[in-house]
This record gives C-alpha cells, structure tokens and sequence, in this order.
C-alpha cells in the first residue's frame, strides 16, 4: 500500500506481551515503513501495564495505558491499585486500560469482574484519563456502567470518555456508546468476509467515531488471518473501512488519527505530536 502523506494510529497492540520479545524492534520499524505514527500498547495487569510504560518511555510514537483485564480482576487487591494509581502518573500514559467485562471466558466470577471494573472507572475519573474497555459477551452491563460512570466525569472527559475496544455490538449499541462520549474500537475482524454486522456498524456510523486497531497479537486481518498481527497490518482494516464507508483512505487515516488524538491527547513534547 502506498502512503499519501496520512497516518495510521494504532490504539491497539500488546507490544508489551511475550510473543513480541524476539523480534520488537523489527515489528516496530515495519509499523512506521507502513505509515503507524502512534501506537497504544495497553496493560492487562500490572506487570504487563509497568512492561507498557517502560516500552512508552523508550520507543518514540508509542503510549501506555495501565489496567487490570477482567481476565485477571481476581488479582484487584488495594496493592494493585496503589501500583496503578503509581504508573499512572507516568506523562507517557495516556488511558486507563484494557478493562471492562468478559462473560465469555468467565475466567474471574462476574461479581468480582465488576468490583474491579467498576474501582478502576473511578480512578480514571479521579486521574483524568480515558479508558480502554473490553466487552465481550457483556455489552448490556458494561454499557448500562458506563451510563453511570459518565455522569462523574470532569470537565476534561466531556466528549472523550473511552473507546470500545474491539466493538462487539449492533448499529443501535454503537449509537448508545456514541451518546457516551466514546469511540468505537474496529480491528481485523471487519476484514473477515463474514463480518456482516461489525461491517453494518461501519457503514452506518460517521467516521468521526471510529478507531483502527490492531489487537496485535490477536486477530489479523484477512489476508493474514491466522499469523500473528502486528501494527504495520493495520493498513488493511483501513482499506476495509474506507471501502464499506465508501471514503477515500485519506480520508479514514486523517479521520481515525484526529479521532486518536482527540481521545488520548497524545504527545511527545509540547508542539511534537506524532499525529499533527
């Protein structure tokens, strides 16, 4: 694909996991070959999340966010959120997250998932930082939480609540989280052939609300579905939204990127913006 000028943001790749530590700075320099100028790498614990912000103090163009998974919402103690409240107050980063809600693999009791969910939307409000929400199999409770939590915002949320990573909803879910204030997470599954109704939600939302990620390493885009995903792939969902939102890719990348920008305030030095 050749670049025109435009850029990529990807709001999100667990750079900071395993699978990438043989060969990180190769991923790294073939995301910015193919156009990725930000990059969200987002913790699911607090060893991955304090892994998240060592990688953001060292790599240009890549932030952090710091969060408990609702995979690992078991280990939430007041030692956990005292560390989180802690890597927070790094400037690199930039939300609070991956948290939310998985009713799907269930691996944590739902009482306890939400018990950590619901403190570290607090802090977020406290900390003035978006968050990073993981819904699956759960979009009713954590839409109906949200509607709560909102309502505590700052002034400094207004508009930029979060995204919806990894959207899983309909177009009537999609307009619910809109009204929220947050932004809709599109990855590799919009590619897949079968995507109807993750396709039907782009179609039917303005641009003005969607992200592009990656999920790296999970769920590469066709056609690399199968491989492990890394950033550089993101270029192929942005074709695919620019094709079902019948857009230029200009278009998609400039939209996406103010979007990204817009959510995170992300930055490297005042007037250095990797997006501007």
């Amino acid at each position: 694909m050749t670049m025109t000028g435009a850029v990529l943001a990807d709001t999100h790749c667990h750079l900071n996991l395993s699978a990438f530590d043989a060969d990180r700075q190769e991923v790294l320099q073939r995301a910015r070959t193919a156009g990725v100028a930000a990059i969200l790498v987002p913790g699911i614990d607090i060893a991955s999340s304090r892994d998240a912000v060592t990688l953001a103090e060292k790599e240009l163009g890549v932030f952090a966010a710091v969060g408990i998974h609702p995979h690992d919402s078991a280990g939430w103690s007041p030692q956990a959120e005292d560390a989180l409240v802690a890597l927070a107050a790094n400037r690199r980063v930039v939300a609070l997250g991956e948290i939310g809600l998985d009713y799907y693999r269930d691996y944590a009791p739902g009482e306890v998932q939400r018990k950590a969910f619901s403190r570290q939307l607090e802090l977020a409000a406290d900390l003035e930082r978006p968050v990073v929400i993981h819904q699956r199999d759960s979009l009713d409770d954590v839409l109906s939480i949200l509607s709560d939590w909102v309502k505590t915002l700052p002034p400094s949320l207004t508009g930029r609540a979060g995204v919806l990573h990894a959207f899983s909803g309909d177009s009537k879910d999609a307009e619910e989280a809109i009204q929220l204030g947050f932004y809709l997470g599109i990855g590799g599954p919009v590619t897949f052939r079968k995507a109807d109704r993750i396709k039907k939600v782009v179609a039917d939302v303005d641009l003005d609300h969607l992200l592009l990620e990656t999920d790296a390493p999970y769920l590469a885009p066709h056609p690399m579905r199968g491989k492990r995903n890394e950033p550089g792939y993101l270029t192929y969902t942005a074709e695919a939204v620019a094709a079902i939102q019948s857009a230029t890719l200009d278009d998609v990348l400039h939209a996406t990127a103010r979007n990204a920008n817009h959510l995170f305030q992300w930055s490297e030095d005042p007037g250095d913006n990797p997006l501007s």
